[in-house]
């Protein structure tokens, strides 16, 4: 086995020291142009989780590479807000002289602004990069500091980075019937009913994992998640005006988009939206770019604000998607599992890094045939960066797993039938009681969520507690979500629909995908967390008058048994462990090696 990575990179830790030239540059711009501040979001137009690397302006003024935070800039401070997940590297990346440390969930940027911006000072924003809801927000902060909210034409960071890469021209290709279940006919004609019923003309898509799922394509303009930078237009008569640059087009995509599917260049988008006078256009406020919002007032049309139609129906996902996930989940199942075995031999040893499993994991699942990309970047971390819930591996931070710790890993593959997303953690050699006390807690936690029955209309809110209460019973919790919807070969992170305290109020339906992910995690010594992904289904014959719902289980891989301490599960706990370790047998059985398989049967025996 090489382990030469193709879908992931580790990076050097930037330097802090790159903050202070490009923040005095940054002030000198907004000085020319008569500003007084300016917010750096860590976003592009689209508004997506993953930033392709011309649009990672935050990373480029401040150093942070986090996946979420933004930084405030005025011209005599500045302040850098990540939420608990980056404390760590926000220390490491950036240069504490040059930007406060601040919290983007205890002290929002809009909050700071309020509290900073001098009296009649120029405030700006790049509206492609804010959604409607959130310069709704900046204006408010702005207006109650006393200043002016300004929308700029184009970005002033963008005038002072030289060497800015070009915007990403990925191929567009089809996901085929065999694995889309639905034509894009069908579902066209299913939201534009949707939109007639409601009178409302047409519908701004502007979120590329919509239109990935509408149009049956996919794409690959930023790592990971295979859908293609555009925007669309889904009118009532099932119509589609796609503005996207035909460049990234493969031989056959026109054919395959058809008669009913308009292909138009991106910067045919603005006059588009000012052509819609009198119309009524629904468009999300919590998705779409403010620069929408302000092109469709522009010209007059009637905005209906609304969530992305798309979004429900992409995340029920029909039969053809839930069979090819459960296809995607045993092939990627046989990789962990060979992986598990091979991290048991070799993690002892002390001669493992970080890194190094990562590729090795990578090379199990590049050798199943089916891989295209991770899903998203592999969460490798031993003893305390364990402890990170969000931890990213570069050169600077790889360390060597040692015998006496847990080993986390959190990973994922994209497969052209489905999205897989699976979390292990792993004893490597002997564990203290400590460490199987929390272990436990979180499996507890675990098995609460997978063997849960709810009625219909219950909300992941409501489910939440399931798998936090044995940990709140001994004094502990976690501060991430429980679980996040998952999409088929598209985002691994997936709404509308989610599992966690946040108060959002869309019900589970059955064909929805959500993870189930409790965990567990002691600042400076290790991290546990476990991850499935379940599935929503019907509950049939339960008795009772109400309609009922379960979970199906469609991640399978050994959970280490070195790490349970049996006396804490109760007899149905205990029950689910074992059948849910007969039923991985029963999966993946004969896809090892002599020495995998003696690994493999032990691993999954009853307790």
């Amino acid at each position: 086995m090489l382990h030469q990575t193709k879908f992931q990179s580790f990076a050097e830790t930037t330097s802090p020291t790159q903050g202070p030239p490009r923040l005095a540059a940054l002030r000198v711009e907004l000085k020319k142009r008569g500003l007084d501040g300016f917010i750096v979001p860590r976003a592009d137009e689209y508004q997506g989780e993953y930033v392709p690397p011309r649009a990672d302006r935050l990373s480029y003024l401040t150093g942070f590479t986090g996946s979420a935070g933004a930084a405030v800039v005025l011209l005599d401070k500045a302040a850098i807000f990540t939420d608990g997940r980056y404390t760590v590297q926000t220390a490491e990346q950036v240069d504490g002289k040059a930007f406060e440390y601040r919290s983007l969930v205890d002290e929002p940027p809009p909050d700071w602004i309020a509290d900073h911006l001098p009296k009649g000072a120029k405030f700006a924003y790049d509206p492609w990069l804010h959604t409607a809801s959130g310069v709704d927000a900046l204006r408010t902060a702005v207006t109650n500091a006393g200043g002016t909210l300004v929308a700029v034409t184009d970005n002033p960071l963008d005038a002072t980075w030289d060497d800015q890469p070009a915007p990403p021209l990925g191929a567009v290709t089809t996901q085929p019937l065999e694995y889309a279940g639905k034509s894009s006919q069908d579902k066209r004609e299913e939201i534009a009913k949707a939109l007639r019923d409601a009178k409302t003309d047409a519908a701004m898509l502007t979120l590329p994992e919509s239109i990935a799922w509408l149009l049956n394509i996919r794409g690959s303009d930023v790592p990971h998640t295979p859908f293609p930078h555009a925007f669309a237009m889904l009118n009532n008569d099932g119509h589609v005006d796609l503005f996207i640059d035909r460049r990234k087009f493969t031989p056959g995509i026109d054919t395959w988009l058809g008669n009913h599917v308009t292909v138009r260049p991106q910067e045919e988008l603005g006059d588009h939206l000012k052509a819609q006078k009198g119309k009524r256009i629904q468009i999300d406020p919590a998705t779409a770019s403010a620069w929408a919002f302000d092109r469709l007032n522009e010209g007059g049309a009637k905005i209906v604000r609304a969530p992305d139609p798309v979004l429900l129906p992409k995340a029920c996902k029909n039969a053809t998607e839930l069979e090819g996930t459960r296809r995607a989940h045993l092939r990627d199942g046989v990789a962990l599992s060979r992986f598990l075995s091979w991290i048991a031999k070799e993690g002892p040893k002390g001669k493992v890094d970080e890194i190094e499993a990562c590729r090795v994991l990578e090379d199990f699942r590049a050798e199943t045939g089916g891989l295209k990309d991770l899903s998203f970047g592999s969460i490798s971390g031993s003893g305390p960066n364990g402890a990170l819930p969000h931890y990213r591996v570069t050169k600077s931070s790889n360390r060597k797993i040692q015998s006496g710790e847990i080993y986390l890993i959190d990973s994922g593959g994209q497969y052209l039938d489905g999205t897989t997303d699976v979390t292990r953690t792993i004893a490597i050699g002997t564990p203290t009681a400590e460490m199987k006390d929390r272990f436990t807690r979180v499996l507890k936690g675990h098995i609460a969520l997978a063997r849960a029955r709810f009625p219909e209309g219950t909300t992941g809110v409501q489910l939440d507690t399931l798998a936090r209460m044995s940990l709140w019973e001994g004094g502990f919790d976690y501060d991430h979500g429980t679980g996040h919807g998952v999409g088929v070969y598209l985002s691994v992170h997936e709404g509308p629909q989610n599992i966690s305290k946040r108060q959002v109020n869309i019900a589970l339906r059955p064909g929805m995908i959500v993870s189930n992910e409790p965990g567990y995690y002691k600042v400076g010594h290790y991290g546990i967390r476990i991850e499935n992904l379940i599935a929503v289904s019907e509950l049939k014959d339960v008795g009772g008058d109400r309609k009922m719902m379960e979970f199906e289980t469609l991640t399978f891989a050994p959970i280490d048994l070195s790490l349970v301490e049996a006396t804490m599960l109760t007899p149905p706990e205990r029950k689910w462990l074992n059948d849910y370790h007969a039923e991985v047998r029963k999966k993946l059985a004969g896809k090892f090696d002599a020495d995998t398989q003696t690994w493999f049967e032990e691993s999954t025996r009853a307790i």
